[in-house]
């Protein structure tokens, strides 16, 4: 993963190392505030049984919508340092030339 000396270097960036358990971090936010919104919406079902069935429904869409984002997220910050490997080998490249 990365050493404890990658802190005081720049040569090696080390986020797209500790991205993914940002990623898992998230995710495991995402589940339990999605599982806090199901049983609320299920106690509210004893008082609006159409109310609380849309609380649980939503809670749903949002666990699934929040899983979908926070992915597109994480990939687009790796992305974001794979180009930047990238351009430092093309440039590399021409400078071998």
């Amino acid at each position: 993963m990365f050493e404890f000396r990658d802190l005081f270097q720049w040569d090696r960036f080390i986020t797209p190392g500790i991205i993914k358990t940002f990623y898992w971090l998230v995710i495991a936010l995402i589940v339990l505030f999605g599982i806090s919104g199901i049983l609320s919406g299920l106690a509210a079902m004893a008082i609006s049984p159409f109310g609380g069935f849309l609380v649980v429904l939503s809670s749903i869409a949002g666990i699934v919508v929040g899983i979908i984002f926070s992915r597109i997220a994480a990939e687009f910050v790796l992305i974001v340092f794979r180009i930047n490997e990238h351009l430092g080998a093309i440039r590399d490249q021409g400078e071998k030339r």
